[in-house]
């Protein structure tokens, strides 16, 4: 059987006739894939990089959801306080400004009311 006939032949053929540059460009890219597969290991075997890296997905996890909580609990309280001002009655408010309006319109009968309430407390303490 004649070498150059068969496949394997033809291939031992092309690499005999390939040129210095063709062989350097291949030893070049062979060691680039030698290189990502060796760092590939050498990641695989860290552990102790790999707990790092572990730890500081956890904590921003964490940082996420807290921040999260923190947004949640904000928009609740004001949710909270909104509907505390609805449910207060406006005339609780206005009841104030009512008794500031009736004493400055009646302020004589204010006025005797007052002094007849002062002039019993100080009779009761007089009496005793």
């Amino acid at each position: 059987m004649d070498q150059e006939s068969s496949p394997a032949g033809q291939e031992l053929n092309d690499e005999a006739n390939r040129t210095p540059e063709q062989v350097r460009a291949e030893i070049e890219e062979t060691r680039e894939q030698l290189g990502e597969t060796v760092a590939a290991l050498a990641e695989k075997t860290d552990v102790k990089g790999q707990a790092k890296r572990a730890t500081e997905q956890a904590k921003a996890n964490v940082t996420e959801k807290v921040a999260a909580f923190k947004e949640t609990a904000g928009e609740k309280k004001q949710e909270f306080v909104a509907s505390a001002q609805e449910a207060t009655p406006e005339s609780l408010g206005d009841a104030g400004t009512q008794a500031r309006g009736l004493a400055r319109e009646n302020s004589t009968v204010l006025i005797a009311a007052a002094t007849f309430g002062l002039g019993l407390i100080i009779g009761r303490r007089s009496g005793r």
